[in-house]
């Protein structure tokens, strides 16, 4: 359930049976022909369909990440590693002071990955709290998705999902090839070696395809809510 669908009071009576909520980590950045918020969508949507069977909270997604190389591209601010890592830790913070003690945190973008052992490090200093860090690919999507096409990547099929496609934007059908990755990290040089922004591939699969990886998705962060606590 998604915490704008809460008042406070109704917060503080779930927190009286249960500790746990799911904090979404996203990035607000180009994904070729699909929105800019892919991974914002992607990440809390995710999320949401986990977690409602289960009762339990799911926060606003943090819609900005760690993605230097687009800045390039136009709609795609790029947050300092610190500064992300800061905002997480804050979060986490907040949230523990006011109860909770049972953290997931859902990452929708590769980039903020960089930021999961500052979160380890935040739990040592949290003896009785536990944070479960979940990529949200990982595990049984990451091989449905390499049966059906494993020539997949950023902004490719494996994230052009209904919910991320564009009214009136049509999509090439052919197949890019992989992009010679630059020698240089700079927003100029990686722009120029990507082109629309896809790192290559197909960039759409038919739908039954993309909801089964879909779904195993949501089976994967479902099943860590549920049963992936340490006892």
């Amino acid at each position: 359930m998604r915490i704008r669908d809460l008042n406070w009071m109704q917060l503080e009576e779930y927190l009286a049976a249960d500790d746990r909520i799911v904090l979404p980590l996203g990035s607000t950045e180009q994904h070729a022909y699909l929105s800019l918020e892919t991974d914002n969508i992607i990440a809390e949507r995710l999320a949401v369909e986990a977690a409602e069977p289960l009762g339990i909270p799911v926060l606003p997604v943090v819609a900005y990440g760690i993605t230097p190389g687009f800045g390039a591209f136009p709609g795609s601010p790029t947050l300092r590693l610190e500064t992300f890592v800061a905002v997480v830790r804050e979060i986490l913070d907040s949230l523990y002071g006011q109860g909770f003690r049972r953290f997931l945190i859902a990452n929708g973008h590769g980039g903020n990955t960089s930021a999961r052992v500052a979160v380890m490090e935040w739990m040592t200093m949290h003896e009785d709290a536990v944070v479960l860090w979940h990529e949200v690919w990982e595990g049984r999507p990451d091989e449905i998705a390499v049966e059906l096409d494993p020539d997949y990547d950023h902004a490719s099929w494996s994230e052009n999902f209904p919910w991320t496609r564009l009214a009136g934007v049509e999509l090439p059908k052919e197949r890019k090839p992989p992009f010679v990755r630059p020698r240089w990290s700079r927003p100029k040089e990686w722009r120029e070696a990507l082109g629309d922004g896809s790192f290559g591939g197909l960039y759409q699969l038919p739908d039954d395809d993309v909801l089964r990886l879909w779904a195993a998705a949501v089976d994967e962060l479902r099943e860590r809510l549920d049963s992936g606590w340490p006892s």
